[in-house]
């Protein structure tokens, strides 16, 4: 039994031995049309199979060859490299301005700078918003002044979060300045013709209550002409008493 154990691991070294192996069989056709397919040198052998086989491959195979090939994409790849030094130095310096525009972007000096005004001039259109009942205005007149102190909320919100230079920014910012200004123009002027026509209709309306008393008018016309006429005759008696005639001093 060990006999045949030994006999058997004996002969599988053997063969792995013998699988190991190489051999080289030099055929020289094959190197031949091997070196004509790389470098275009040699000759196609044997020349009868290639003519009568392989014509057309025979007249063209040493001018299509791989090292012309391999040369071509070696001398563009060399001009490359000037191309890609370019395209580095650009992207590089691309990188570096959109760095900085990115931090322009993301930190708002504008409103640092136009940001108190713009709050200021939002408060005093809110108050004057809420001056429109007081000053005979409708609540549906209260309700669309509210829509455009709305809108400029949104608007101002829409810049903050907005993705642009602080310069572009500042202009945006400046005119929804001018914009709330005029608008709260327009609704002072409104406020001013709202109170006008009220003290209008309160002058009216007491004008209309008051009644005139003619007799009491005609009354008192009548004793400040008899108290007139008494002053002027006592003046010309000189004792002060009247005699019921009037008489004139000629001279």
């Amino acid at each position: 039994m060990k006999l045949i154990l030994t006999t058997m691991v004996l002969m599988s070294i053997a063969f792995g031995a013998q699988a190991q192996y190489v051999t080289y069989n030099h055929d020289a056709s094959k190197m031949n049309q091997i070196t004509v397919e790389e470098t275009g040198t040699g000759t196609l052998k044997p020349e009868v199979y290639y003519w009568l086989l392989h014509n057309k491959y025979k007249k063209t195979a040493s001018v299509k060859n791989k090292l012309t090939f391999r040369t071509s994409a070696g001398i563009a790849s060399y001009q490359q490299v000037d191309i890609a030094e370019t395209i580095d130095s650009a992207l590089t310096s691309r990188a570096k301005i959109e760095a900085m525009n990115m931090t322009d972007r993301q930190i708002d000096l504008a409103w640092l700078a136009e940001g108190e005004k713009i709050e200021s001039q939002m408060v005093k259109f809110q108050k004057n918003i809420d001056r429109i009942l007081i000053a005979g205005g409708t609540p549906k007149e209260r309700e669309r002044w509210s829509e455009y102190y709305r809108i400029y909320q949104c608007a101002i919100k829409a810049t903050k979060d907005a993705y642009m230079p602080n310069a572009q920014r500042k202009k945006v910012y400046l005119q929804i300045y001018a914009d709330i200004t005029n608008q709260n123009k327009t609704l002072v002027k409104y406020l001013v013709q709202l109170n006008n026509v009220n003290n209008t209709k309160e002058l009216l309306s007491s004008t209309d209550l008051h009644s005139i008393d003619k007799k009491s008018i005609v009354r008192n016309a009548m004793d400040r002409w008899n108290e007139s006429k008494y002053v002027v005759q006592s003046s010309q008696n000189g004792n002060g008493e009247y005699d019921g005639e009037e008489s004139v001093n000629r001279q």
